[in-house]
């Protein structure tokens, strides 16, 4: 779990250094105004924002940057505490749901990438077609839940001009260096045969050596206050599953899996992402994935069952946790943020939510995810 921690770290230092030099209010403000006053188009356009800062600097770097600038303008827009509920729970939900593309979108996509040695292009050939699946999925059935909730409209003049969020100019363009040069780190590791953690290492020191020129970044604090504990965390679970694997449940997993591959890939997704997503719920997503690689990798399934089942266990922990507050590390810094701008979300109610919004969408981008492979394969 090493390279996925420094890759993870290394993300949430990149992100939070672009959201000190104005970077994603910029963006929000930029796809609010884009809107036109259109009060569900808006809520539309900042799904697909968050689905996009989520897939670039992982889940928890969406929940992190995105939350607090999007409460803040829907406070600043006027909309009702309903309407704001609605959105920012909307805007933590996807966050999750649509971490699913990329290896760095989600630590757990990260170690379960590096278990099975699959490739950055690899991951992202089988996975990007079900993600957008999953977004369609995600924000159809928030309109439908919240439709009574959601603004039909705001007034657009409201809204300060994009340009006024940049807090610093250069960092902010130095920040789309960062990006790209994110990228093509990304998609020249798999031929290369360096892990992701080195281009992500990479650039972040590059980024932070530029920001410890800027006025408005303190480099220092920033570091500090990087999630370093998520490392003792990481170590931890892999002890505790490694200790479940000697107990045997790992095993015992295995041979179910092997059982239900004679009902077809489409049977295998169900049931390998529908664990995992429960499992995640109950006792976090981390250790989750970890016991499901461990019990696909001493499973004796073909290849394409194996495919999915290694792919449909990802997907179960990237969206499993969204049933329960504390399925995620994303979804408890998530409540996290939210507390401190005085929105506190009592369990029950998340609970009530989170089952019925999850369930539909999970079960929707599993199916999507055997029928991608079957074509693939």
């Amino acid at each position: 779990v090493a390279g996925a921690t420094i890759t993870f770290v290394a993300l949430v230092l990149v992100s939070l250094v672009l959201d000190r030099a104005g970077f994603f209010e910029w963006a929000a403000i930029g796809v609010l105004r884009l809107a036109r006053g259109r009060g569900l188009l808006a809520v539309v356009l900042v799904l697909g924002l968050g689905a996009v800062i989520a897939a670039l600097f992982a889940n928890d770097g969406a929940a992190l940057v995105l939350t607090p600038i999007v409460y803040a303008q829907v406070q600043a827009l006027g909309v009702d505490p309903p309407a704001a509920f609605a959105i920012v729970m909307a805007a933590g939900f996807i966050a999750d749901t649509t971490s699913v593309p990329l290896v760095v979108s989600n630590l757990v996509n990260i170690v379960s990438a590096s278990f099975f040695h699959i490739g950055f292009t690899t991951y992202a050939v089988h996975m990007v077609p079900v993600d957008l699946v999953s977004l369609v999925a995600s924000v159809g059935v928030l309109l439908v839940f919240y439709r009574r909730s959601l603004p039909r409209s705001f007034e657009p003049s409201l809204l300060p001009r994009a340009s006024h969020a940049i807090h610093d100019r250069r960092l902010f363009r130095l920040g789309w260096v960062a990006i790209v040069a994110l990228l093509v780190g990304y998609l020249a590791s798999e031929p290369l045969g360096v892990p992701v953690s080195v281009p992500a290492s990479l650039v972040t020191i590059g980024y932070l050596a530029a920001a410890s020129r800027s006025p408005v970044v303190a480099v220092a604090p920033t570091v500090r206050g990087a999630p370093w504990r998520i490392v003792v965390f990481s170590l931890g679970m892999y002890l505790v599953v490694f200790g479940l694997r000697n107990a045997g449940l790992t095993s015992l997993l295995a041979r179910g899996l092997e059982d239900v591959a004679r009902g077809g890939s489409a049977l295998v997704a169900l049931v390998a992402g529908g664990g995992a997503a429960v499992l995640s719920a109950v006792m976090n997503n981390l250790p989750t994935v970890l016991v499901g690689a461990l019990a696909i990798s001493s499973s004796h399934l073909a290849a394409m069952p194996r495919t999915v089942a290694v792919y449909a266990n990802i997907v179960g922990a990237d969206l499993g946790p969204k049933f329960t507050p504390i399925g995620s590390l994303a979804t408890l810094l998530w409540l996290h943020v939210l507390e401190s701008k005085g929105v506190k979300i009592g369990w029950l109610r998340y609970l009530r939510q989170g089952l019925v919004l999850t369930a539909p969408v999970l079960v929707v981008t599993l199916l999507a995810l055997a029928g991608w492979v079957a074509i693939l394969h």
